[in-house]
């Protein structure tokens, strides 16, 4: 279980990971990501910010009420100070946090906050139990001089190989995915340490690098060449071992179609009204679709000219066909509403309400909370610094 401090200012906050101390020295993306999920789940999450504040402040436009958008959406359930690591005061009350933390998650340059005594070796020589999560670009060991930006370990990952069409420029995912997951991947490892501690009693230091990451997440294309000696290459929306997986266009716009098998291509070619091509054998295996691609392709395209993307969507559901139309972002939050999913939470009351994507997870008795909206810079300085001033244990 989570130690409390009687003298916590949260140390009644609820939910799983209620009276969990959390010092976030994070900023931008991974870090604020996974520590807004741990304070979802009950943890207090103090953020501790630079002068300057945590750069997304000013990453804008898109904002709403002149704050960026990009800091709203990864930093609420947080409470804000501001120290500066060069100011005696200041770095002496940052270290008392990290050595009051439960947990400390900081995604400095390998090394960078070892000058300020805040570095895993010091902070844990006096707090023990402390789980220590560090993220980082490429480790700690050759890579810990470059520096650890999302789109650049697209590119050197090999994930940008991957993305575009076969003939055109490599292109950056849409999103940070590998900040996203490397945010992730730390709420995981800062879990399991967790469990550990509660075990044994002692902390540990945890580790996440967004290039390891970005292996690990490529999964098949990964295993292809580990396992297979074969280099993915870029395939615009097609998928390499499977046909139909892609989009294609209906009469207005384009539709997503999954045909994993031999069965569900079949219900498809019926549904479509080409049931030849099944007996064709050309298409008849998921081998010989693959292999005669551009031969069934344009067939599947000349049935699918007949009607709008939103026709096909209901008949192909109807008869079990996985499929679905390419939409934006407005879209896509619509049809989480149709189907109940409620994703969208307002964090936070009168002015200072944020309508915000809620966490994914849902649990049957210890649902997420979304108590606070994201600090302001330097919100909760005045609270915060008394409190740490005071002896430890001290009301």
């Amino acid at each position: 279980m989570p130690r409390r401090d009687a003298a916590h200012p949260e140390s009644a906050a609820t939910g799983p990971l209620g009276g969990l101390l959390v010092a976030d020295f994070s900023r931008v993306l991974a870090g604020p990501f996974a520590t807004q999920i741990l304070g979802d789940l009950g943890a207090d999450v103090v953020k501790v910010e630079a002068p300057v504040g945590d750069e997304t402040r000013d990453w804008r436009p898109p904002e709403r009420e002149g704050v960026s958008t990009y800091y709203l959406g990864v930093n609420r359930n947080k409470r804000d100070i501001v120290l500066d690591f060069r100011v005696d005061e200041d770095r002496a009350l940052a270290q008392e946090l990290a050595g009051r933390a439960d947990v400390v998650i900081e995604n400095f340059k390998p090394g960078g906050l070892k000058k300020f005594g805040l570095d895993y070796e010091t902070v844990s020589a006096t707090n023990q139990r402390v789980v220590y999560a560090s993220i980082s670009g490429f480790g700690s060991a050759g890579g810990a001089h470059l520096p650890g930006y999302d789109l650049i370990v697209q590119a050197m990952s090999g994930l940008m190989s991957l993305t575009g069409d076969p003939d055109g420029p490599a292109y950056r995912s849409g999103v940070s995915v590998f900040d996203v997951m490397s945010g992730m991947q730390s709420v995981i490892g800062i879990l399991t340490a967790l469990r550990h501690r509660d075990a044994n009693g002692e902390g540990q230091h945890v580790e996440v690098n967004l290039l390891s990451t970005a292996l690990a997440a490529m999964a098949n294309h990964s295993s292809t060449y580990v396992a297979g000696g074969e280099i993915p290459f870029r395939m615009g929306n097609a998928h390499p071992s499977l046909f139909p997986y892609e989009p294609l266009p209906a009469s207005d716009t384009e539709l997503v179609i999954v045909a994993a098998n031999d069965r569900q291509f079949a219900t498809l070619a019926n549904t479509l009204g080409i049931p030849g091509v099944v007996d064709d054998e050309r298409f008849a295996t998921t081998d010989a679709r693959n292999r005669n691609r551009g031969e069934l392709r344009p067939l599947l395209v000349e049935a699918l000219s007949t009607a709008t993307a939103a026709d096909w969507f209901r008949r192909l559901t109807e008869a079990g066909i996985a499929c679905g139309p390419v939409q934006t972002i407005d879209g896509g939050v619509a049809l989480a509403e149709q189907l109940g999913l409620e994703p969208v939470v307002t964090v936070g009351e009168g002015d200072d309400a944020v309508p915000m994507i809620r966490n994914a997870i849902t649990f049957s008795k210890t649902p997420p909370q979304y108590r606070t909206s994201p600090p302001a810079l330097g919100e909760h300085a005045a609270e915060l610094r008394e409190w740490l001033r005071k002896p430890r244990g001290v009301a």
